[in-house]
């Protein structure tokens, strides 16, 4: 039973990680923050499916998530020289925590009148929510994402697991949690920080991450996308220091970080919410490879990975409508995942 389902095996390999990082990296975690984030996660997760499961509830959280692709826009994807992103994100942002208060506003109204929807049957009973995709989130965050106070860590967790039942587009999200708490934290707090530097380019925590996961990517069947963003990525970042006349090292240096690899193996893959169909994911992993070197040798932003990807999300949704594909589910997985 624990073979079956891929997110047992995630869930191991990052305790690992952690716990590795904490021993052989001196990295000055506080327990008390990890148990903040990963109680945070599981509690929101619960919490959001008890309600989701909920018609009149449902309804609530799909009139508020309704989501305008117009609004979104992709206009990242023609950076200009000189132009700074981050206020297109905090703006985004600023939607995002404004259409979240308009959801809890709805559900603590309880209207009696909420309109019916078609998938309404299947909730007729509620379900025992899954906690695993949660507790992945929380431990990505505490791999991840580093901060001082509570608060900052109880936000991370709360509004990552939230986006995946506000922002559905077809009952599908297409945010990673993950990423979407991390993002969500760096702009409306003071106290957050990514260091991506933190597993240095030792060797042979890349062959761990390599190794784990292609474990993981075997059975979720996303080796594609791992291995568009690494290839394309890769070619740019070698162009770029033929360019300059860069030893290799350099071009070594930059592929090997821990982080990098971590993102691109764990992070990058969630199978529900990248794109469904095979070649809508190579395209969606060359862009945010071009999106990162962009932001990361032009912007000189350390955590360029994760701003590409927050900024691209919206762009499956976009491939999805394109390509279509069967969409991927766990064995147990429902509307409450």
């Amino acid at each position: 039973m624990w073979q079956q389902d891929p997110r047992n095996n995630q869930i191991l390999f990052l305790s690992i990680f952690l716990v590795l990082g904490i021993s052989t990296r001196d990295w000055t975690l506080r327990p008390d923050l990890i148990l903040v984030v990963i109680v945070s996660c599981l509690l929101t997760q619960w919490l959001a499916a008890f309600l989701w499961s909920n018609p009149k509830h449902r309804s609530a959280i799909k009139n508020s998530g309704d989501l305008s692709l117009s609004f979104l826009g992709l206009p990242f994807l023609c950076l200009p020289l000189g132009f700074n992103p981050k206020p297109f994100f905090q703006t985004t942002l600023e939607w995002c925590k404004i259409q979240t208060l308009e959801t809890i506003l709805n559900l603590l109204r309880k209207q009696p009148n909420c309109p019916q929807d078609n998938d309404a049957t299947i909730a007729s009973s509620p379900k025992s929510p899954s906690l695993k995709s949660a507790m992945i989130t929380a431990l990505s965050l505490s791999l991840l994402l580093r901060a001082d106070n509570y608060s900052t860590m109880v936000l991370a967790g709360s509004l990552g697991i939230l986006s995946k039942f506000i922002f559905r587009v077809e009952g599908k999200h297409f945010f990673n949690p993950a990423n979407f708490g991390i993002i969500a934290v760096l702009i409306l707090t003071n106290d957050a920080w990514v260091s991506p530097g933190q597993w240095g380019d030792d060797g042979w925590y890349g062959l761990l991450f390599a190794g784990t996961g292609s474990m993981v990517l075997k059975r979720v069947g996303r080796w594609d996308t791992t291995a568009a963003f690494l290839g394309a990525y890769a070619v740019l970042e070698g162009i770029r220091n033929l360019w300059l006349g860069w030893s290799w090292d350099v071009f070594c240096h930059r592929l090997m970080s821990g982080s990098f690899l971590l993102f691109a193996l764990f992070m990058l893959t969630d199978p529900r919410s990248i794109p469904n169909a095979p070649i809508s994911r190579l395209l969606w992993a060359v862009c945010i490879a071009l999106l990162t070197f962009i932001l990361r040798n032009q912007f000189f932003m350390p955590t360029a990975i994760f701003w590409a990807l927050f900024a691209l999300s919206p762009l499956s949704v976009l491939l999805d409508f394109i390509w279509s594909s069967t969409r991927f589910s766990w064995d147990d997985s429902d509307f409450v995942e």
